[in-house]
Formats: structure tokens, C-alpha cells, sequence
């Protein structure tokens, strides 16, 4: 959320707030290890402030870099995708 905040930012945007209702899947490993996070699909509910709104295809181009620079992103294993 933060990196998407600060590259829309970036790119004119005022984003006034950001909601996520995160859904994640559990997925069985082999025997006797431990289940893992295997995918995250974000819900996000932007609300933008000023007059200067994204388009659909700028807010995904959002999402899609915020999703290459994020820290947390690139730490993990566990697909994540965005369903708007």
C-alpha cells in the first residue's frame, strides 16, 4: 500500500485513502510440513483527492510497479494478484 501511495504520488495522484481486504490461501505442503501462504489477492478501494483521477489502465500500471518495488513483494514466495 504504501509503495502504490507514493508512486501514484509520484505520478500526480492524491490518494485521500487506501482500504485492502486481503484474502489469503493456505496451501497443504508435503506430509509432516508445515501449510504455507501460497496466494494473496488484494481488494483495494482507493479514494482519490484533487481532480487529477488514474485511469483504469494507469491504476493497474500502479499496482504493477508498486508490486515490482515492494519490499515486502519481492520477500516472499506467495503470489500476489489485485482484483479492482
Amino acid at each position: 500500500m504504501l509503495t502504490f501511495v507514493y508512486l501514484a504520488q509520484k505520478a500526480g495522484f492524491l490518494v485521500d485513502s487506501y482500504e485492502d481486504d486481503a484474502v489469503g490461501v493456505m496451501t497443504k505442503s508435503e506430509p509432516g510440513a508445515t501449510p504455507w501462504v501460497s496466494l494473496v489477492t488484494l481488494h483495494p478501494k482507493i479514494v482519490y483527492a484533487g481532480e487529477k483521477r488514474p485511469t483504469d489502465a494507469e491504476e493497474e500500471h500502479l499496482h504493477h510497479e508498486a508490486h515490482a518495488q515492494c519490499f515486502i513483494a519481492n520477500s516472499v514466495k506467495t503470489e500476489i494478484s489485485v482484483k479492482r
